[in-house]
């Protein structure tokens, strides 16, 4: 049996992206050692019997029953990865990988986009929140894993990879897209309303977010301004202590996240005091808002420190730890759930917007007006009972 590394890890997001930092013991159910030797008999008989014996690969075969071994769960967030979709899998977390930067998760059996990235060929090409993924360079994405999709959709510059979409509306159509070198800069922002309202705009939460979140709000004239808006739309998540770190800068002292999980049971995060003062603060989301981006919005909107605008968030509840193998593959699989401070469940929900804005309507200027409406009032403020999601 081989040896292995458990990542002090914990993956918020569904795609290909993120890890947060978490740690897990305790004991494991037993099973007889000898459960898996029909798997054993499969493969000496292919190499005894196959007529082309050159096509058994020891290495594959391993890799394709750990494979299945994992996918027999039906969970879309747990599973194998050879080295290769390993490698790609840490390269994303880097922020630079070629390829056309959409983040992908599997909804109903279905690959399904979560968000495109902002300033990416995904987006300028028409891919949005919720387009189903059928086939890719005409092989049918059923029954594909995401890492088997990511590697798939993936590649190198310039080169072009082709996409059947089927749109919420139906409309199945082919898109091409050219990919390119993505770089992403997880924090941009700039002021609103002749320098009245602070707008920071969240893309991913990694290890630089929230240092460069800091430097956003430091670049602010705070004690002069209005209000805040801090834009989620088309996050898909990140790093768990880089959600906890930034919703702490907008929360008081209390509670920012509540996860459970079957080892270590429930758990709270607490923050130590925002570092900002208590301004008017609308946070935007969408369907494409997901995971870590869910953990910030919904800290802060328990903790009263401000409204959600715009439309449902995805409703990503669930995390995944990474177990390292020497060879350079991994195991990702999912070991629990979190909740909102008030212990609202996220997973499959989402969060509803206090102020619901159409796909087609201008949430921004919805939270200008809200901000300017609520002029020197400070947070925390009675906003009442957070809305329920719609199914």
């Amino acid at each position: 049996m081989r040896t292995f590394v458990r990542r002090a890890a914990m993956i918020l997001v569904p795609t290909l992206l993120v890890v947060c930092a978490f740690s897990t013991g305790g004991s494991q159910q037993q099973t007889s050692t000898n459960l898996f030797d029909p798997v054993y008999q499969i493969y000496q008989y292919l190499q005894s019997y196959f007529y082309k014996p050159d096509l058994v690969n020891d290495q594959q075969a391993l890799y394709g029953a750990m494979k299945g071994v994992v996918q027999q769960l039906g969970d879309p967030y747990s599973e194998f990865l050879d080295p290769t979709e390993f490698k790609n899998f840490n390269g994303s977390l880097e922020g630079q990988f070629s390829g056309v930067g959409i983040e992908i998760s599997i909804k109903n059996d279905v690959l399904t986009v979560i968000a495109p990235l902002v300033g990416t060929p995904a987006e300028a090409a028409g891919i949005v929140a919720g387009d189903q993924i059928l086939a890719i360079n005409g092989k049918s994405t059923e029954g594909m894993t995401l890492s088997e999709a990511g590697v798939k959709i993936r590649g190198d510059t310039g080169t072009s990879v082709t996409l059947t979409v089927r749109h919420e509306g139906g409309t199945i159509v082919d898109i091409s897209i050219v990919r390119a070198d993505i770089t992403i800069d997880s924090v941009t922002s700039n002021t609103l309303a002749d320098g009245k309202i602070g707008y920071i705009r969240i893309l991913r939460f990694d290890s630089d977010t929230v240092a460069m979140l800091d430097s956003a709000l430091a670049s602010f004239d705070l004690n002069s301004m209005t209000g805040l808006i801090l834009d989620l739309r088309n996050d898909p998540g990140g790093l768990m202590q880089a959600a906890i770190s930034a919703a702490s800068r907008f929360v008081d002292e209390g509670i920012v996240l509540r996860t459970e999980d079957r080892l270590a049971g429930e758990k709270l995060y607490w923050s130590k005091g925002n570092r900002v003062p208590n301004l008017p603060l609308a946070i935007l989301i969408n369907r494409g808002s997901a995971s870590a981006s869910e953990i910030t919005a919904g800290a802060i909107r328990d903790n009263n420190m401000g409204i959600l605008v715009g439309e449902t968030s995805y409703g990503k509840g669930v995390f995944q730890q990474v177990i390292d193998f020497p060879d350079g593959s991994a195991l990702k699989v999912t070991v629990g759930e979190y909740f909102t401070p008030a212990g609202r469940t996220v997973n499959n929900i989402g969060l509803a917007p206090d102020i619901a804005v159409p796909e087609d309507g201008d949430p921004i200027a919805v939270a200008v007006q809200w901000i300017q409406d609520h002029v020197g009032t400070l947070m925390p403020m009675d906003l009442g009972t957070p809305p329920t999601p719609t199914p």
